[in-house]
């Protein structure tokens, strides 16, 4: 008997991987992660390695989802630092906003990453407003700051790799029910709580079930061409639901560009016309993405595929809830910005599995 208490996390995406990572740190807990699918596997279900994936903060000041992303930004800029196995690196930003843009899908994402006097100016370094001469034709403001760019290929295994470390059994497993995962602890013995950290998949977890998560579909296409900056702006002339972001991936990963933001699509398939609109407005942006001359004949072409984003109407779902006399803590529902708040989500569900063991054991 180890004398640590019984935790199994369901689901291998980012903010299961860190949530397991987390609650291990803590040294009282033995944790069994459960997934059917984990990290090296390309799955519409499973959306953590589709992801762009970056630090782009969209959260309102003086919420909890602003804490989450500071806490988060403060570990990823340390492993960019110190831990080069991390595939996580510091890039410079450039955002570019019109006005024409309020009111959009696109607005309602990510205004706040969006705005000139943005929450975050005082946290990333070198955080500043553009010049009229630095903003391109078409874009009436803009700003820049270092933030950083993960390779999802890199980082989830790595997670993976920190959880085994501190004694962590990893399974695959089909999880019907929530109140499953509690008899599939490594121990053989019942767990004490359950974390679902399922994703899109809670829509229909038995057990669960949750009307409000939808999809919020992202098409991408990953090139080898290099970029000079992580590129944002607010909004296109394609579409409400379309937009353009460039990301060059660390470590070999390729440069990610988009995209969309299509709530309530769960199309798996990437759409051709779309991929040449991503594409023609890539170049617009970031003409250094190709030589002189060229168009998109110019993108060396790694992949075309789409993502679909775990998005929770209402918000994260972060609460402890018995079912069926199983503890439960749910931690999903973050949409796009689970890579960028994953260490803040992981934080909170842990002192809510503290608070589980702790009522438990006085029981």
């Amino acid at each position: 008997m180890t004398g640590k208490r019984n935790v199994v996390v369901v689901g291998a995406g980012v903010v299961g991987l860190t949530t397991a990572l987390t609650l291990l740190r803590r040294g009282t807990y033995d944790v069994t992660v459960v997934s059917k699918h984990m990290p090296g596997d390309y799955n519409i279900e499973y959306t953590s390695p589709w992801a762009g994936a970056n630090w782009w903060p969209v959260s309102s000041a003086g919420t909890r989802e602003q804490v989450w992303d500071e806490k988060t930004f403060h570990e990823l800029w340390r492993l960019a630092k110190d831990v080069p196995a991390a595939g996580v690196e510091v890039r410079n930003s450039l955002i570019y906003r019109r006005k024409k843009d309020e009111n959009t899908p696109i607005i309602e994402w990510s205004g706040n990453l969006l705005l000139d006097d943005p929450w975050f100016k005082n946290l990333v370094p070198d955080f500043r407003k553009l010049r009229k001469d630095e903003i391109p034709k078409t874009f009436e403001s803009g700003t820049s700051f270092k933030s950083v760019c993960i390779n999802t290929a890199v980082y989830l295994p790595y997670l993976v790799s920190q959880c085994l470390e501190l004694g962590a059994t990893i399974k695959r497993a089909t999880v019907k029910h929530i109140c499953e995962a509690a008899g599939l602890h490594a121990s053989g013995i019942k767990a004490d709580v359950v974390v679902n950290c399922t994703g899109l998949m809670a829509r229909s977890l038995g057990g669960v079930m949750d009307e409000k998560v939808i999809a919020a579909r992202g098409q991408i296409v990953v090139v080898r061409n290099e970029a000079p900056a992580m590129i944002n702006v607010s909004g296109t002339e394609d579409g409400l639901e379309e937009t353009t972001y460039i990301m060059m991936r660390p470590a070999g990963g390729g440069t990610v560009i988009g995209g969309s933001y299509q709530k309530h699509n769960y199309e798996s398939q990437a759409d051709p016309n779309m991929t040449q609109r991503i594409m023609r407005r890539a170049i617009e942006i970031c003409p250094e993405l190709v030589k002189p001359g060229q168009g998109v004949e110019g993108l060396d072409i790694i992949r075309t595929y789409a993502g679909l984003r775990p998005l929770r109407i209402g918000g994260v779902r972060l609460e402890k809830e018995n079912i069926e006399g199983v503890e439960v803590v749910h931690n999903y529902g973050a949409g796009g910005f689970g890579y960028q708040a994953s260490y803040g989500m992981a934080e909170d569900a842990a002192c809510l599995v503290d608070n589980a063991t702790h009522i438990k054991a006085k029981l």
